[in-house]
């Protein structure tokens, strides 16, 4: 083959590549949201993508896929074509999969198109619980070992690292663990009467506070939030908390690597802009969220910090099934 022929060859391939980026999105996009209907995953995403789908000129088509604590919608969207058609709207939780001994993959065998924003995590209980606030909790699950039950997700879920924070700061805790698919089912098991106290994102309770069908016992961070004024910081209970906090889920749109720059390029750039929608905003700032809307290698740099601190918490709580070590995850500090 002559060079002309050959260069002629590149040069169609270049313009067809450069021709489908320019034209992506041609069909609809699968968003896989990894938690189920109803939790704070559910609702970021759901608020988010329509104002995206306006920048980005196309339809995302959203599915819930729970089970395995988020590790069977990551391995879907993981083992899918890298070409921008299917998309993984997750949370923390894939940073966790690999010392937890959930899977081989997580966030860095994925392009962070956007992480949105990030939640305050909040302890609340059903309103009959013999007890009102924090101190009184621990008090009575001292007096009576075996018998409070609490929300879980799973391992890694934000319940599994705020009570292994509580499990470090206070001592080893004796209550019942009763697993739900995400957080949103196990807040209706909570109003219902099913579990007695649930670790929850600020953002998937607060409704449920505001409305009083839920009481809040303590705030997961260093002060109270804003949005929340009367709820007490549980740093206002124990000071050993500060060691751990702040600290809080998050919630990004990913993509599998290998999709191409360009596609990678329209997603956040659409994603970015839904995320300036007022009515996004709006919407997370009555709920609490705290805006982030970051990608590239800031996003990068942010999935690496989170990964660290949270990994080693898990380690130095007896929680994981393989050292940080193992994977490469630094100590945070070293």
């Amino acid at each position: 083959m002559s060079r002309k022929l050959i260069g002629a060859v590149v040069a169609l391939g270049l313009t067809a590549t450069a021709a489908i980026a320019q034209e992506f999105p041609t069909k609809e996009i699968q968003g896989i949201i990894q938690w189920g209907a109803g939790g704070s995953t559910d609702t970021v995403m759901r608020s988010v993508t329509p104002h995206a789908e306006e920048a980005l000129g196309g339809t995302v088509v959203m599915q819930n896929m729970t089970g395995a604590v988020g590790a069977i919608a990551l391995n879907y969207v993981a083992d899918s074509d890298a070409d921008g058609y299917t998309l993984l709207m997750g949370a923390e939780n894939p940073l966790l999969y690999k010392i937890m001994g959930l899977g081989d993959q997580d966030y860095n065998d994925f392009i962070p198109i956007n992480i949105l924003a990030r939640g305050t995590p909040i302890l609340v209980a059903n309103n009959d619980a013999p007890f009102d606030d924090y101190a009184g909790m621990m008090q009575y699950i001292r007096e009576n070992p075996g018998e409070v039950r609490f929300g879980a997700t799973g391992p890694g879920g934000l319940p599994s690292v705020v009570t292994a924070m509580m499990n470090t700061v206070e001592g080893e805790l004796d209550v019942i663990a009763v697993p739900y698919d995400g957080d949103g089912p196990a807040l209706t098991a909570l109003q219902g009467g099913a579990i007695d106290v649930m670790p929850a994102v600020l953002g998937a309770s607060i409704e449920g506070i505001r409305a009083g069908t839920m009481k809040p016992l303590a705030v997961f961070d260093v002060a109270p939030n804003a949005k929340l004024p009367e709820v007490p910081a549980v740093t206002s209970f124990n000071e050993g908390y500060n060691t751990y906090l702040p600290w809080g889920p998050f919630f990004g749109v990913f993509a599998p690597n290998g999709t191409p720059d360009d596609v990678v390029a329209k997603l956040s750039e659409a994603y970015a802009t839904g995320a300036q929608h007022p009515d996004f905003v709006e919407l997370m700032d009555n709920r609490g969220f705290t805006m982030m809307a970051i990608s590239g290698d800031e996003a990068r740099d942010f999935l690496t910090k989170w990964q660290q601190g949270t990994a080693w918490l898990l380690q130095d709580a007896g929680l994981t099934q393989a050292s940080p070590e193992e994977f490469g995850i630094a100590r945070p500090g070293q």
